[in-house]
């Protein structure tokens, strides 16, 4: 194959998503000559079938709550239902104007944007559109998938992968959702929202497992309360069609029925004939293996984002592409601490969380080091105004350092930015303690929190 080009770029670029799109404006910015390849359309996962859009049903499912529930706050409005012809129509308008900003921003640092399906052919070197771009340095960025369980094929009929679910052209009356980690809540609240009877199926022992046991309890019991049934703690074994709809057998024999079943037991890397493992990238389940500094066992390949073994978030791969951009360009970088990072579950009510769980940090420092403090909602202001209940808690060293934060709550992801400092920047529960907090916010709950820990509560019993 013949190179087309008499470029040699300083850095290719496989994959438009978070990761990929993050590195090349980031490179683009410090004076790299890159070359961005996505087969799809840039924005990648999160853009087009990720975060933006998921966010903008689970808004919709919250206005038609408001709507329902609007006499409690001494509003008379009504409900006439979801117009989901119309609910897709603003999810489209949301992602159509973050998609063109971003085309925007890529030609705007002069990234040389090439639209086709690339497959590393050498170390330095990928094939796109019947020609080879050459590269310096070669990024690995092609994201993942939904994934599925052997023997459960997802049809997008009555089986559904999340892709399906963000297009379907109805509200199902009853669904069935295998997984209860983050994908799956969050389509459990949102098709609540819109009227769906929903079921959670979840092997493991908690919804959303990878949070603080803490935090899983309150969501279990905020689910409760709005009618979302889940079966915790038995596998999935089968699923068939029956005359209306899906049945579903669990691993002790028992069953459930719905319209559809929603299959979000996570993603998996897209890496198979890519011709990664033929240029010798080192690689693990389909995942490619990388070290701190998102190096791969080739010199002159990196890989970022859903295709490694890190966090599965966009924020992650933003972090990890300028991490891969800023080396290149000889800037002094440091290794990201994955356990600082940010976590926050949309559902109703949201799940936020940074740092250590209260178990995690008893296995580092042991259980007698570790102190736990739980502040209810209950005793904050704005949150009685928005009529949402949760907890706040903090793990922390004793008489050291917060380690974690963990919040539950309607908004807390919107406050999960100064938990995220409080950890990073190792603070002691004094020392958030002194900083005044705006009165009435959701905010100021964190402060209140630390006060408490700090020995010094106020809007909460000793």
């Amino acid at each position: 194959m013949a190179n087309d080009a008499s470029t040699v770029f300083d850095l290719v670029i496989l994959g438009g998503g978070s990761g990929g799109y993050a590195a090349a404006l980031r490179g683009a910015q410090l004076g790299l000559d890159v070359a961005l390849i996505e087969k799809n359309k840039l924005g990648g996962t999160c853009l087009h079938n990720g975060c933006i859009p998921t966010k903008a049903l689970l808004h919709a499912g919250e206005i038609a709550d408001q709507a329902r529930e609007s006499e409690q706050f001494g509003v008379k409005a009504t409900f006439e239902g979801i117009d989901i012809a119309g609910v897709h129509k603003y999810k489209d308008d949301v992602i159509a104007g973050l998609y063109k900003g971003l085309q925007g921003l890529v030609a705007s640092r002069k990234v040389t944007y090439i639209e086709g399906e690339g497959r590393l052919s050498s170390p330095t070197s990928v094939d796109v559109n019947g020609q080879r771009v050459q590269g310096r340095h070669v990024l690995l960025a092609t994201g993942s998938v939904p994934k599925s369980l052997p023997g459960l094929e997802i049809d997008g009929n009555r089986i559904l992968s999340s892709d399906h679910a963000l297009v379907l052209d109805r509200v199902p009356e009853s669904a069935i959702i295998l997984g209860g980690g983050v994908i799956g809540v969050e389509f459990a609240s949102a098709w609540k929202s819109f009227g769906a009877d929903v079921t959670i199926i979840e092997g493991l022992k908690h919804l959303v497992p990878v949070e603080d046991e803490n935090s899983s309890k309150l969501l279990e019991r905020a689910f409760r309360k709005r009618g979302i049934k889940f079966n915790l703690g038995t596998f999935f074994q089968s699923a068939e069609y029956t005359d209306n709809g899906v049945k579903v057998t669990l691993a002790d024999g028992k069953t459930f029925e719905a319209e559809v079943l929603l299959v979000a037991i996570g993603r998996g890397p897209v890496s198979q004939g890519l011709g990664y493992e033929e240029q010798g990238v080192a690689m693990d389940r389909g995942y490619v293996l990388v070290d701190e500094y998102m190096r791969t066992n080739v010199e002159t390949i990196s890989a970022v984002g859903d295709l490694v073994p890190t966090l599965q978030l966009a924020h992650v791969g933003f972090a990890e592409g300028i991490l891969v951009a800023e080396r290149l360009a000889g800037l002094k970088t440091v290794p990201i601490d994955y356990d600082g990072v940010p976590k926050v579950t949309y559902c109703h009510p949201e799940v936020a969380s940074v740092g250590l769980s209260e178990a995690k940090a008893k296995e580092i420092y042991g259980a007698d080091k570790v102190v736990a403090l739980k502040y209810n909602l209950a005793g904050n202001g704005k949150s009685k105004i928005l009529k949402t209940a949760g907890e706040i808690k903090l793990v922390q060293v004793k008489d050291g350092a917060v380690v974690g934060v963990h919040m539950v709550g309607d908004r807390m992801g919107e406050q999960v930015g100064e938990a995220q400092l409080i950890y990073n920047w190792e603070a002691l529960p004094a020392e958030v303690a002194q900083l005044i907090h705006a009165h009435p916010t959701q905010n100021e709950a964190l402060g209140e929190a630390h006060l408490a820990l700090a020995g010094k509560p106020l809007h909460s019993h000793d």
